[in-house]
């Protein structure tokens, strides 16, 4: 079986998910159930109804923790080292050749990335076409918003 890879730091970042949803969330949705029970009538309680959704919803998100952390390869990306070439769990710092714009990104599992913190899968087309490369390389990438020519102008890797 192929184990997903994921930073130790996201591995962290989900446990503390998995341990509010099951210590905060879960008893809240639980109580919000018997009190619109207690409310008569469950065919027209909207409350109960919404209160019933989103139990299924935490749920559901409850086991999709427990799987993947479960099964989840959690790696130390300190203990790499692959100096500047990039890797799973690579922090890549980026200047847009045509632009100028710099950004960064660090490479990470599926379940935790937030492009929001520029976290980006590793399974991403963007991530697969970084990995391999090394700091100082320029490279061309086709997005669907036209094609992009980048230069890695730092790889690092921390927790």
């Amino acid at each position: 079986m192929n184990r997903p890879p994921m930073t130790k730091k996201g591995a962290e970042r989900l446990r503390g998910e998995l341990e509010r949803l099951k210590s905060e969330e879960r008893p809240r949705i639980i109580a919000a159930i018997a009190e619109a029970r207690a409310h008569g009538d469950l065919k027209e309680n909207a409350e109960y109804h919404a209160a019933r959704e989103l139990q299924g919803f935490i749920e559901g998100r409850i086991k999709e923790l427990e799987a993947a952390l479960s099964t989840a390869e959690v790696i130390d990306i300190e203990r790499l080292n692959a100096g500047k070439r990039i890797v799973f769990g690579a922090i890549v710092e980026l200047s847009d050749e045509d632009s100028g714009e710099e950004i960064t990104y660090q490479i990470v599992g599926d379940l935790e990335a937030d492009i929001k913190q520029r976290l980006i899968s590793v399974s991403s087309p963007f991530a697969r076409a970084l990995i391999g490369k090394n700091e100082g390389d320029s490279f061309s990438f086709t997005a669907p918003n036209g094609t992009r020519n980048y230069e890695i102008v730092a790889v690092r890797y921390e927790s």
